[in-house]
């Protein structure tokens, strides 16, 4: 029987998400005149974690937050082998709640960071030299935390495989062949809910990208700097 799990704005921003990471994380390694690519992708991870925190609690079924919240009676469950339901597991949800937790807070710190040479987040002016430089620090860590909860990931991702079970394949389509009559479809999701979690997307880029700061003061009128 076919069983609708994820639907399609989940599996749009699961897919963007990644390619968007991944883009990111080149682009701050690799630095120099990558590093402006850099930080608009962050801004664009920010929109993307935005658009899916709103979508949590909005969205269909199994892209609801309260529906796969990884609470300890069902954690237990899981591990007693008790547990049964679509969409993420406890243990897997609580890689996301990691991954959505550790991505928020490099996006943000990303905004008041520096490269100690051209580049400055757009809410740097906001704080001190060295709140942005110890920002910074933080930021640069985060990389290696990000990296370890990607491939802790992928390596439950592989491990379902070898056991028969193909966790992919549903992010990509939307549904899975379940066992029995019993297993409910992805519901609700509406019209409504997305344009709601767009907008709030939107809000959140603008105002992260400095939408509510003061417009920098206009360059002196020519002549009125001597040329030395």
């Amino acid at each position: 029987m076919r069983t609708e799990v994820w639907d399609l704005p989940t599996r749009l921003f699961h897919w963007l998400l990644f390619v968007t990471v991944a883009a990111a994380l080149w682009t701050g390694w690799v630095g120099g005149g990558w590093i402006d690519w850099h930080g608009r992708l962050g801004l664009t991870v920010l929109g993307l974690l935005a658009f899916r925190l709103v979508w949590g609690v909005f969205g269909s079924t199994y892209a609801r937050f309260a529906q796969f919240a990884p609470t300890p009676g069902r954690i237990l469950a899981y591990l007693r082998g008790h547990w049964h339901g679509e969409g993420h597991n406890p243990l897997g949800a609580l890689s996301v709640f990691a991954l959505l937790g550790v991505l928020i807070w490099q996006a943000t710190s990303g905004l008041f960071s520096n490269d100690d040479i051209a580049f400055e987040g757009p809410l740097a002016d906001l704080v001190s030299g060295e709140t942005s430089t110890w920002i910074s620090g933080l930021h640069r860590q985060g990389l290696w935390i990000i990296l370890g909860l990607v491939t802790l990931h992928v390596t439950a991702i592989a491990v379902y495989a070898l056991r028969g079970k193909n966790l992919v394949k549903p992010m990509l389509v939307g549904w899975k062949e379940s066992a029995g009559p019993t297993v409910k479809s992805a519901r609700g999701g509406p019209l409504w809910a997305l344009l709601l979690a767009l907008a709030v997307a939107v809000s959140v880029v603008w105002i992260a990208d400095g939408g509510l700061l003061p417009p920098p003061p206009p360059p002196p009128p020519a002549g009125a700097v001597p040329a030395w």
